[in-house]
């Protein structure tokens, strides 16, 4: 009896592959993982141009795995808006919120932290508590979208920062 073709058993391979990872838990992100520990406020973010203060939109928060499975290599995205806008203002990325190693289930990713890059400023001699009572100044929120491959993005919350000074 003949060997079989080596790309026989390539093909083999790959669908046994590809079958027991079909077999495996389904992700259900919005489910499966939770926002807890979550911190907001306006970060110092110093003196820019001018001597001006320069205040930041922040959010610290921890993913928990709240499933009976692990769960990894999730992306993070999150998209800062002012009450009342009609979009985004800034956003920012996370490639790796979950390796590949993955969260085990009922485990903890580090506190996770994500500043903006675009915010106020103040006229020099306007404290950066002033800042926050300005009659010019418009409260903020974070919308926190997660996905895994080449799923779609899944909003799992959003969160109103705090008018408070955050320094670290």
């Amino acid at each position: 009896m003949r060997a079989p073709h080596p790309g026989v058993r390539i093909t083999a391979l790959v669908a046994l592959v590809l079958g027991a990872a079909a077999c495996g838990p389904s992700i259900d992100l919005k489910q499966d993982l939770q926002v807890v520990d979550v911190t907001t406020g306006w970060f110092d973010a110093g003196i820019v141009s001018g001597g001006k203060n320069k205040l930041v939109p922040s959010i610290t928060f921890v993913l928990k795995n709240a499933s009976d499975h692990k769960v990894n290599s999730v992306q993070l995205n999150l998209s800062f808006w002012r009450k009342g806008g009609d979009g985004e203002f800034d956003s920012a990325f996370l490639q790796t919120a979950i390796n590949s190693t993955g969260l085990a289930p009922g485990a903890q990713s580090a506190p996770i932290t994500l500043r903006g890059s675009v915010g106020y400023t103040g006229d020099v001699g306007l404290t950066r508590a002033e800042m926050l009572q300005h009659s010019a100044f418009v409260d903020a929120s974070a919308r926190l979208t997660l996905k895994r491959g080449s799923s779609l993005w899944v909003q799992l919350g959003e969160f109103p920062i705090e008018r408070r000074l955050l320094t670290r």
